[in-house]
């Protein structure tokens, strides 16, 4: 009972923030910024909030949203095409310079992010990249490639060797046993580091609050920021595009879970 109860009151400490924000979404700001309120549920149930989200500004909230699928999207691709190539060859290869290199991936996950905000802005002013896509695809791809390099070199060391060798027998490339056998072996951990690149770029705000300066290239999680004032809050505003935000997350966990499920038998290998 203690260890259950323990479990229960960790699990309403969790969600709670999440049900006030989305019970908070049908509210209007009154009734959320009021002291006397005492019910938690709604008095009045509106969808005012998310018809002026998604409606407002000549729709600029549905602007935000395709910005922020777009280089999610693309930080994945990139992220994980360049993780899974240079894990593979840390896996497989040793060459001059490799336990350097690997130890390097280590070390950049060892600064703040905030450190690298500078160096970064100062490459992104040098192309002539400011308040574009390309640069926040870069600079996200940067921050989630080391992590997903390790993820994936521990994944392709599980992989017998004599699997590759027999493809290489059957007359495959190099790559070609890369991209028809390791990976489909790999999609449990290129799931994992797909999911995690995409969130890396989805909920990110540090970077694209330095690089994008127009309105109309911001992304969801800097756009959110717009309904925050210093003195005024629009909190019915932000709980109703707070929760839309969650809702593509969402999608994309669904996606990756069920490729994870799919992929760990898949990945089975008989002796």
């Amino acid at each position: 009972m203690l260890l259950h109860g323990s479990l229960l009151g960790a699990s309403l400490i969790a969600v709670f923030p999440v049900f006030w924000i989305a019970i908070s979404s049908f509210k209007g700001l009154e009734e959320i910024t009021s002291s006397t309120t005492l019910s938690i549920l709604p008095r009045n149930w509106t969808i005012r909030n998310y018809t002026h989200v998604l409606t407002a500004d000549d729709h600029i909230f549905l602007t935000w949203l395709w910005n922020s699928l777009l280089v999610a999207f693309l930080t994945t691709v990139v992220g994980v095409f360049l993780a899974a190539t240079a894990a593979y060859a840390f896996s497989r290869y040793r060459f001059p310079g490799y336990r350097p290199a690997l130890t390097s991936f280590l070390i950049t996950q060892m600064f703040p992010a905030a450190i690298l905000l500078v160096p970064i802005y100062n490459i992104v002013v040098q192309l002539g990249l400011l308040n574009s896509k390309t640069a926040l695809v870069l600079a996200y791809a940067s921050t989630a490639v080391p992590f997903s390099v390790w993820m994936l070199k521990g994944y392709f060391d599980t992989i017998p060797i004599s699997l590759e060798e027999a493809g290489r027998i059957d007359g495959l490339t190099p790559f070609g046993t890369f991209w028809r056998i390791v990976v489909p072996l790999s999609l449990p951990g290129i799931a994992v580091t797909s999911f995690f690149s995409f969130m890396t770029a989805w909920n990110e705000v540090a970077f694209a609050n330095v690089i994008l300066v127009a309105s109309e290239s911001y992304t969801l999680p800097l756009g959110l920021q717009t309904y925050v004032f210093q003195f005024a809050q629009d909190l019915d505003k932000l709980t109703a595009g707070a929760m839309l935000v969650t809702i593509p997350a969402i999608v994309v966990f669904v996606f990756a879970q069920r490729y994870l499920i799919s992929g760990l038998t898949r990945g089975g290998v008989k002796g």
